[in-house]
């Protein structure tokens, strides 16, 4: 049986993410704008080398998410990334 990472927020079966990269001088404008709506989801570094960042938010709020993505795609150049 594996450990479970308590700290990773992926340890709750209810919890989503979205993993994908944009420009480095970027991401401090679109950190911002995510945050702006409360509790919607939380935007980690996942692999800072190759700016790869990942949102994590609840299940019941994809569609809100995937939204809000599909309004900055072309702003911030997303490019979702599978893991």
């Amino acid at each position: 049986m594996g450990t479970v990472n308590m700290s990773e927020p992926n340890h709750h079966p209810h919890l989503k993410t979205i993993r994908f990269a944009i420009e480095p001088a970027k991401i401090a404008a679109f950190k911002a704008i995510v945050e702006s709506y409360d509790n919607l989801a939380t935007l980690r570094t996942d692999d800072p080398k190759q700016h790869h960042l990942k949102l994590y938010f609840s299940a019941d709020m994809e569609t809100e998410v995937r939204a809000l993505l599909d309004s900055l795609r072309e702003r911030f150049s997303i490019r979702e990334i599978a893991r």
